[in-house]
């Protein structure tokens, strides 16, 4: 949602005329287009890079392969730390150049959306800091084996595997048929002979 605010309060109202005379639009920030362009291009990137990873972690569980969940959880941890480095970067420069601008009547129109692209920046460095410390502790955890590892194998790699649950042990006398495996059998059944060797 950060990243919606940013680069669309750029694109939307940070672009305008130096005066009325001049139809050319320029940015708001000092005049320099790579703030412009790079807010736009942060926020463009963190916003599909968000629908990429939801979309990982939708599917995480499904993922059967422990070398495919390690490498979904490294890529993570990257594109968060390599996110927050770029917002960081992109407060940094928007605000600097916000601080460079002289008023005149075309920046006073854009200055509350200039205003919110560096107010959003700064909080999308602390929203991509978290997202990778969340995934550096999903990789200890996983380097346990237990994020890993499949729900159904034992923790111990000598025990046995735990089979199908047995129940309570108790019968209910209201069935129509008898439970499997429990009726008592002949061991000469009428009109067998058990041959003789």
């Amino acid at each position: 949602i950060f990243s919606i605010v940013v680069f669309g309060s750029i694109v939307n109202e940070c672009y305008v005329n130096k005066d009325s005379q001049d139809p050319k639009l320029l940015c708001i920030f000092n005049e320099n287009e790579s703030a412009c362009s790079y807010g736009i291009a942060v926020g463009i990137i963190a916003f599909f890079g968000c629908i990429f990873f939801f979309v990982v972690d939708l599917y995480f569980q499904q993922i059967s392969s422990v070398k495919d969940r390690k490498r979904a959880v490294l890529l993570d941890l990257g594109f968060s730390g390599f996110l927050s480095f770029l917002w960081f970067v992109a407060f940094c420069f928007l605000a600097n150049q916000w601080q460079r601008t002289t008023m005149s009547t075309g920046v006073l129109q854009g200055a509350d959306a200039a205003r919110a692209a560096i107010t959003f920046s700064f909080f999308s460095i602390i929203v991509w800091v978290a997202l990778a410390v969340k995934a550096l502790q999903r990789y200890h955890l996983g380097t346990d084996m237990s994020l890993f590892a499949t729900d159904q194998f034992a923790a111990d790699p000598n025990a046995a595997y735990p089979g199908y649950p047995t129940g309570s042990g108790i019968e209910s006398t209201e069935t129509y048929q008898s439970p499997p495996f429990t009726e008592t059998l002949d061991a000469n059944p009428k009109g067998y002979q058990v041959p003789a060797y």
